[in-house]
């Protein structure tokens, strides 16, 4: 059962609860919540806790993978050099499988002493999880060298744009549809609710409306994303990479919609 909100609601709370009554002998009931917090307990978690096991894995914060990976080095016997611990991180971008793996790599070919930076990256492989769902959110939150090598990333991996776009473009428009909401001076939290953006993932939206406010500014962005689809698919001009480049560079940093004025799609710093 998947509870991709991490609430069953009140008929769905019922159901789980008289299943943990009296389960079936033969029936594993497996539920996967994907947001949790304490407002998400009920009596249908304690009723699955009477009879089972509830595990909750807080996602890991950027700002806390240097210090993950610093205590499994340590638990390795390994020892490294600050620099040497973030260059990992930075590596793997997230991937806590790859940098596990990195790691056992580690424990065997290191050589003993304190790592630096040098002998870690001559270690370790670039082993970082490029994906669409992770570059548009480091877009969002304007993290314009991040994205830009998430994008190169993909496209070593054999990635295609055509195969990218459909999720851009949706992100887009929600974008746009908060920034109506927000122009219109509607409730920005409800209309993110709305728009299935749990909180887990508001922030890098709002960080994205603060750079830019206007619903025009994301007509804008939707329309070249159009451009760079069409492009994608053989129907228009252009590189299709270096125009979702160009995209990409003008969401995550305001003064780099410059780069889309050649279009004639925005024009004006205030659009």
């Amino acid at each position: 059962m998947r509870l991709p909100g991490g609430k069953p609601g009140k008929t769905g709370a019922e159901v789980i609860s008289g299943f943990c009554e009296n389960p079936p002998g033969d029936v594993t009931l497996m539920i996967v919540a994907g947001d949790w917090s304490k407002a998400h307990h009920g009596k249908w978690v304690d009723a699955v806790s009477r009879r089972g096991v509830v595990s909750i894995a807080w996602a890991l914060k950027p700002h806390e993978l240097p210090g993950w990976i610093d205590r499994r080095l340590r638990e390795r016997g390994l020892r490294a050099a600050p620099e040497a611990v973030q260059g990992l991180a930075e590596r793997v971008e997230g991937n806590l499988l790859a940098a596990a793996q990195e790691i056992d790599k580690l424990a065997l070919l290191a050589p003993e002493g304190t790592l630096d930076l040098a002998t870690m990256q001559s270690l370790v492989a670039d082993a970082a999880r490029y994906d669409v769902f992770r570059l548009i959110e480091a877009t969002l939150s304007g993290q314009a060298a991040q994205a830009r090598r998430m994008l190169a990333g993909l496209r070593a991996e054999g990635e295609q744009v055509a195969g990218l776009m459909p999720m851009v473009i949706r992100e887009v428009l929600r974008a746009a549809a908060l920034a109506r909401a927000q122009a219109r001076g509607g409730n920005l939290a409800a209309e993110m609710k709305s728009q299935g953006l749990w909180e887990s993932r508001q922030a890098p939206f709002k960080r994205a409306l603060q750079r830019h406010a206007t619903p025009q500014r994301w007509n804008r962005f939707a329309a070249y994303a159009s451009r760079v689809d069409r492009a994608a698919k053989g129907r228009g001009p252009g590189d299709p990479w270096q125009l979702l480049e160009r995209l990409l560079l003008a969401i995550a940093e305001a003064p780099a919609t410059g780069l889309l004025r050649g279009a004639g799609l925005l024009a004006g710093s205030g659009r």
